[in-house]
């Protein structure tokens, strides 16, 4: 880490613990929007302090998982990661074991891992029994191939059914300031200690001419007001916002220094 860029990590509000054990500063980063040339992206979010990154299987078909590898192998002893199985094809989910189990090994491959730290279900496949596809993924952790299980848009109700199979260290939904259709997802996810990491978290944000008005106001953009206030909603979310464009970047690093009032939460509520 470079001196003088991560004084914006201030206390533990700004970590949680995944699973338990996983320590990672709250604000992560999504690897989606990467295409193979922008390693460098990536790399400065290391350098500033990024703990947490996402990607997925999905991500250019292997490709995005490749490029985390090529750039940052060997990982910083205190970087998380974490990947996503169970889509086959665009607009094709594919929960079936043997293909949880074959995603799970490439993935092991293209990363340079020998243990997926954090494991996520894409989706849950409805053509397949929930309990195939996250007991497989529970196999796939008693063989030591994966540390901790998420998942990824799920309802309140998958969510238990889920939790009396295995332990469930986080969930994937869809989540920002203008978009909390998850809330009841949330809360469950809050009672239990598990981590939330909304999906989409600024974009929203960025494209509505409402919160123009709160540029102004919050002396921050619309992206860094909607990361403060996932980050003020609750204690278990983790922002992964994602982008190909290091100003963008550290635009949304910035938002970790930034505290909302409680005042500041109600004009945006």
């Amino acid at each position: 880490m470079q001196t003088g860029e991560t004084s914006f990590w201030r206390n533990l509000y700004d970590e949680f613990l995944i699973g338990g054990e996983l320590r990672v500063r709250r604000l992560g980063f999504g690897a989606m929007h990467l295409s193979p040339e922008d390693g460098d992206v990536v790399r400065r979010a290391v350098d500033l302090g990024v703990t947490l990154i996402d990607t997925a299987y999905l991500y250019g078909w292997g490709a995005n998982e490749e490029l985390l590898a090529r750039t940052l192998w060997p990982y910083r002893e205190e970087l998380l990661v974490t990947t996503k199985v169970g889509v086959a094809q665009p607009g094709q989910l594919d929960g079936r074991p043997e293909v949880l189990r074959t995603q799970v090994d490439a993935a092991l491959t293209r990363l340079r891992m020998e243990r997926l730290d954090l494991l996520q279900l894409h989706r849950v496949d409805p053509e397949v029994p929930l309990a195939d596809q996250v007991g497989t993924l529970k196999d796939l952790r008693d063989q030591g191939k994966i540390g901790h299980i998420g998942l990824s848009e799920v309802t309140v109700e998958q969510l238990v059914q889920a939790r009396g199979i295995v332990e469930v260290a986080s969930v994937q939904n869809r989540y920002n300031l203008l978009d909390p259709a998850h809330e009841a997802v949330l809360a469950a996810c809050e009672a239990a200690g598990i981590a939330f990491l909304p999906w989409r978290p600024i974009l929203d944000l960025v494209n509505a001419p409402k919160m123009k008005t709160f540029e102004a106001e919050f002396g921050a953009t619309r992206a860094q007001i909607g990361l403060a206030w996932l980050l003020a909603r609750s204690p278990v979310i983790l922002p992964i916002p994602g982008t190909s464009k290091i100003a963008h970047l550290e635009e949304n690093v910035a938002a970790g220094a930034i505290r909302l009032t409680e005042a500041q939460r109600e004009r945006l509520a």
